[in-house]
Order: structure tokens, then C-alpha cells, then sequence
């Protein structure tokens, strides 16, 4: 199989569809590799280094697009590459479609079959394609967050580990999942009081066990949420529902409960957001305020990282890309949790929860693959 890698277009997306070390394995594996010129430079991998790992390097993503088989990328495709892709193409990627109505349908449009990495799944019902970004992600959370409460970038002025007579700063993270562990983890490194909604009480018992008391947790109710916002310094929304747009816990009228100049950091905002203010943001211009409280949205954090981003994202996408390459479409047809990745095929839905979040006709994968 010729598989394609096309540099990230999305504004600050640095990270890399594979890496060179990846390139490698596809390359043992007999495959072809093509990269367009600079793909891998956020990352600091330049084009020799491609080269010496066994791709050929091209100028320009559309000869990366109309020489592959296989699309590999980071972020989900821009309007202007959908309008490249082909019907057969394999499209390997993140999507998450269901707060994308645009993209989704030019995706059905193309009539190439959509991969996302985000609804993968594994034996014991994770997302490991997800799951490394989410640990990015979620580290990242809380280094916005306290450059956000700084007063000039228009924060509350609290530094969250505080200093000897003067109280830490408190994080509220609502979620217990990956993110929402290790914004925990970052949080409590600096020093800070942090308090953690959830409402799986085994997962509660799991996060006590695991921060043995450095992290308060609470069952999370409108009344618990609204509690906790009175009290925040920083909130970070760290909400998943596989394949589904997140779901909006802090309302508008919520905001009046904080402290002015209060941080909100949404991790949740490439699924649509779980603040009713979330509107998705840049690296370049990554916060702005509603009602005193600042907003920070960016929807491709871990692009900000790209060196460590690139690399662990590789780590988890590597045996299903290549196996992808090895088989094709069939690779799913034996691999349920391979198959639960299948968002759009041959211009048909196949994703249940992208289907339902943006109420269009779902087809089964098993039967869109025949």
C-alpha cells in the first residue's frame, strides 16, 4: 500500500502524522511512504531523516493525496483537504465528527472511508488512541490554566501552589477519565488544592486509592458543580462521551457564581465543549473573556508539544495503521475494536454516536463493509 503523510494545515498544529521512526515500520513492512516536505519540521524531523527511514519526499499535499492509498494525519482533515480526498481512500486520523456537521458530510461527500482514532477501542472498553493525547492534554490543562490566571494574560492574579502564608490556588476538574487524571497529577505537583467531580463511584474509589488523599473527590450533582465553581480558581472540563458531543454542564447563568477573572479551561471543545461559553480557540490567540471569567478553548492542545505529542500518538496508532496497511479494510472485519474506529464509509455514517449527535441515518460498519 502507498501510504500518505501531508502536512498538519490546521493554524498551530505542529505534530506529525508519523514520525520517522514509523516510517520505518511501514517501510519493513513493504509499504511505500510518501511525505510532503516540511511535514515532520514542528517536530523537529527533517525531510533527510524521512528519507534515510525509506519515504519519498513530495512538494505540495496534493501529489501526498493523489499518491496514497492511506491517509495518515494528526488533526481532522480541513476543507481543503477533504475537497482531495477520493472514494476507496483510507482516511486514518482524529475527526471527531459529532460537534462537525461540516466536516462530516464532506467526508460522506468524498466517498472515502474515515477512520478516527478516537473511537478505537480495547479490550477492556478504553480508547488507546485517544488515551495518549488525553494524558497531553490533560498535563497541558493545567499549565493554561495558571499562565491564564496570571493578571496580565487577565487571570485572578493566583499562582496555584501558593507561597508560605499564602494559600494555594483551587482547580476544580470535572471528570475523573484520563484527562481529568492527569490534570490532577499536574495540579497537585504544583501544590495546588484540587477537588474532582465524577459520578462512577468505583472510579472515585480508584482516584482516592491512586492520590491517597491529595485530591478531594465528590459526586457530581448541579448542586456539588455549582459548590465547587463558588470556591475555583481554575475549572478544567475534562467530559467525554465516546464518539458524542460532550454535554454543556456549566451554563451562561453559572459564570455569575465565580470569582472575577476566574479560569475555565475546556478540554472537552474538540467534541463541541462542556461549557455553554466554549467556542473553540487557537495557539495563536488562545483565550477571551465571557462575563469576567476567562475562557480557554483551544481545540488542538497538544499541538503546543509536538515533539512529545507526535511520539506517543505514534506509539498507540502504529499496530492498527499497520495493519490497516497490511490488509486494508479487511483488517476491520476481524478487529471489533479496529471496526468501532469506522466513522464513515462509502458516503454512509457508521458510527452510532456520530450519527445520533448530529441526526443522520447510521448503517451498522458490519454492513457498510459488506
Amino acid at each position: 500500500m502507498r501510504v500518505g503523510v501531508p502536512k498538519e494545515v490546521k493554524p498551530s498544529e505542529y505534530r506529525v502524522g508519523l514520525t520517522p521512526a514509523a516510517v520505518g515500520e511501514y517501510v519493513a513492512h513493504g509499504h511505500e511512504v510518501v511525505v510532503e516536505s516540511g511535514a515532520g519540521a514542528g517536530m523537529a524531523a527533517s525531510d533527510d531523516e524521512y528519507r534515510v527511514a525509506g519515504a519519498e519526499i513530495v512538494d505540495g499535499a496534493v501529489a501526498v493525496f493523489e499518491a496514497a492509498d492511506m491517509i495518515v494525519k494528526v488533526k481532522e482533515p480541513q476543507a481543503e483537504e477533504i475537497g482531495r480526498l477520493r472514494p476507496g481512500q483510507i482516511l486514518f486520523t482524529y475527526l471527531h465528527l459529532a460537534a462537525d456537521r461540516a466536516q462530516t458530510e464532506g467526508l460522506m461527500a468524498s466517498g472515502a472511508t474515515a477512520i478516527a482514532y478516537e473511537t478505537v477501542t480495547d479490550d477492556n472498553g478504553h480508547l488507546p488512541l485517544l488515551a495518549p493525547m488525553s494524558e497531553v492534554a490533560g498535563r497541558l490543562s493545567i499549565q493554561a490554566a495558571a499562565a491564564a490566571l496570571q493578571r496580565p494574560n487577565g487571570g485572578r492574579g493566583v499562582l496555584l501552589g501558593g507561597v508560605p502564608g499564602v494559600p494555594p490556588g483551587r482547580v476544580v476538574i470535572i471528570g475523573g477519565g484520563v484527562v481529568g487524571m492527569h490534570a490532577a497529577l499536574m495540579a497537585v505537583g504544583l501544590g495546588a488544592r484540587v477537588t474532582m467531580l465524577e459520578r462512577s463511584v468505583p472510579r472515585m474509589r480508584e482516584l482516592d486509592e491512586i492520590f491517597q488523599g491529595r485530591v478531594v473527590t465528590h459526586y457530581s450533582t448541579r448542586e456539588s458543580l455549582s459548590e465547587e465553581l463558588r470556591s475555583a480558581d481554575a475549572v478544567i472540563g475534562a467530559i467525554l462521551v465516546p464518539g458524542a458531543a460532550a454535554p454543556k454542564l456549566v451554563t451562561r447563568a453559572m459564570l455569575a457564581l465565580m470569582k472575577p477573572h476566574a479560569v475555565l479551561v475546556d478540554v472537552a471543545i474538540d467534541q463541541g465543549g462542556c461549557f455553554e461559553t466554549s467556542r473553540p480557540t487557537t495557539h495563536d490567540a488562545p483565550t477571551y473573556d465571557v462575563d469576567g471569567v476567562v475562557h480557554y478553548c483551544v481545540a488542538n492542545m497538544p499541538g503546543a508539544v509536538p515533539l512529545t505529542a507526535s511520539h506517543a500518538l505514534n506509539h498507540a496508532t502504529l499496530p492498527l495503521g499497520l495493519t490497516l496497511a497490511d490488509r486494508g479494510l479487511d483488517a476491520l472485519k476481524a478487529d471489533r475494536h479496529g471496526l468501532n474506529g469506522l466513522n464513515v464509509h462509502d458516503g454512509r455514517i457508521t458510527h452510532p454516536a456520530v450519527a445520533e449527535s448530529l441526526g443522520l441515518p447510521f448503517t451498522a460498519p458490519e454492513a457498510a463493509l459488506g
